[in-house]
């Protein structure tokens, strides 16, 4: 009986080993298993972890490349960076910088885009970023359908030598094209204009201001709109039936608009291809946008001309904005801080 009980204990004993040399190996197995799993995933999570990283760097750096309105910058930053060295220009532009930091609460700026859409840009990425509304003739008027009144009702068929920037662009579909740009204009300036969230307007102004084809189109509208308010007021001033802006006499007074064609074929056309505004149409263009255009024009520091606003007349309730420029032709836009 002894023996059969010892027996039976060394089987089960034996049986138990067995039992647990299989379960041990199956164990190692699973958990050999499971720390290659997790390696793997490991391993995975950091390539893709890595790859995310690299794809958002190279998103992030291809829209600030395509970005015709960069991000803002510390305003004296940007001064030493630029300007630097002991020259008489590099200090005039370093106490200009100073002084606008100093005087006017501007702490930042972001740089515009250096083309000959330059100052348009500006003007129209604040408009936009800013949520001004229409101006109130605008309200009034369908914009889409100038080109079609300037053409037909008004019979001015050399629109078709209107060129549209560094494209130069003339024909039969130049009314086509200008009917595009109108469209272009009403209706991102609609959809803007009617997102109340801050952050949000300004993401959509990111991504309209990095797409070049169509922040042209825009430029190319306003460009227009230009050309028919010097046509209708060259209108009024012939046939006399309502006085117009002192500004319109002083564009009809140059050799080189004297009529809304010359205008056209000697400053519009070549805007955005080798010119940018001169004075007069930035009188013209705050006048038509109906906002009080003020430029810091830092080579003029020390004068009278230092500080300006385009148009010198204008009513209480216009929108303000600012730009600054250190030559006239290329402009960025500041940043007040209080």
């Amino acid at each position: 009986g002894r023996y059969e009980v010892w027996s039976w204990k060394t089987a089960s004993k034996e049986s138990l080993c067995l039992l647990w040399q299989k379960v041990k190996v199956q164990l190692m197995l699973s958990m050999s298993f499971l720390t290659a799993v997790f390696w793997y995933c490991r391993r995975l999570y950091s390539f893709l972890a890595q790859l995310l990283k690299r794809w958002s760097n190279y998103l992030q750096k291809k829209l600030i490349r395509n970005l015709s309105v960069l991000p803002e910058v510390d305003l004296l930053g940007y001064s030493a960076r630029e300007w630097k060295g002991e020259t008489k220009q590099a200090k005039q532009m370093r106490e200009a910088y100073e002084e606008l930091f100093r005087s006017c609460h501007i702490k930042y700026l972001r740089q515009v885009k250096k083309d000959n859409y330059s100052v348009v840009r500006a003007v129209l990425f604040q408009i936009f970023s800013q949520g001004i509304p229409f101006p109130s003739w605008m309200k009034e008027r369908d914009i889409l359908k100038l080109p079609e009144k300037l053409l037909y009702s008004q019979g001015c068929n050399w629109i078709q030598q209107y060129s549209f920037g560094p494209e130069r662009y003339t024909g039969p579909n130049a009314f086509g094209k200008l009917r595009k740009c109108m469209e272009a204009l009403k209706t991102n300036w609609a959809e803007i204009n009617t997102t109340r969230d801050h952050e949000e307007r300004g993401n959509m102004c990111n991504t309209l201001f990095s797409d070049e084809t169509k922040e042209h189109k825009l430029y190319e509208a306003i460009k227009f709109i230009m050309l028919y308010e010097v046509v209708e007021a060259y209108e009024q001033i012939k046939s006399r039936e309502e006085p117009v802006h002192n500004l319109f006499s002083v564009l009809f007074a140059r050799d080189s608009s004297s009529d809304p064609l010359s205008f056209m074929m000697n400053h519009l056309n070549s805007i955005g291809d080798s010119v940018c505004l001169d004075q007069v149409e930035l009188f013209l263009l705050g006048y038509l946008l109906e906002v009080k255009i003020r430029i810091y024009r830092l080579h003029r520091f020390n004068t009278e001309e230092f500080e300006v606003n385009y148009p010198d007349e204008y009513r209480r309730e216009w929108n303000e904005i600012s730009l600054l420029t250190e030559d006239d032709r290329y402009y960025h836009i500041p940043l007040f801080r209080t």
